[in-house]
């Protein structure tokens, strides 16, 4: 497996679904009153070989971090799950199947899957948070090397 081997052209998404899109955004929740946002992100692959497919599940969660001033004060919360299906015409160059039925991966191409799977999601989520309490949240750049660790 060598990292020349990667070729974007040869990278596809032949599908892509949100599993899941839930916003929870409080009636009287007070926008000026957030001084940041937690959120926390999960990304997995799965492999068919032989026909030349890789799934990578990302989950992202995200709360507001606001001034409270009664305890029973709600946070936004926006929870997303998403798949997406890639097809590697020459993915028999970059994954080699282990004794045990694991899969390993060429580090180039796990990269590639997580910076398009991860930056994808972003633009969906900027559209998506638009005109509730999550619409200033932008999911930060990465290095999507994070993503597979």
């Amino acid at each position: 497996m060598s990292a020349n081997l990667l070729q974007p052209e040869k990278i596809e998404i032949v599908d892509f679904k949100i599993i899941k899109g839930q916003i929870h955004s409080p009636f009287d929740f007070e926008e000026e009153k957030v001084q940041g946002h937690n959120f926390n992100v999960n990304f997995e692959l799965g492999f068919n070989i032989p026909d030349k497919l890789i799934k990578a599940d990302f989950l992202v969660n995200v709360e507001t971090k606001s001034e409270k001033e009664n305890e029973s004060d709600e946070e936004a919360i926006g929870s997303f799950s998403f798949v997406y299906v890639y097809y590697i015409d020459n993915i028999e160059e970059l994954t080699k199947l282990e004794e045990d039925n694991t899969v390993t991966i060429s580090p180039a191409l796990g990269n590639a899957l997580a910076a398009i799977t991860y930056s994808t999601s972003r633009g969906i989520l900027m559209t998506r948070f638009q005109g509730t309490a999550l619409s200033n949240f932008i999911l930060p750049v990465i290095n999507p090397n994070k993503l597979i660790e």
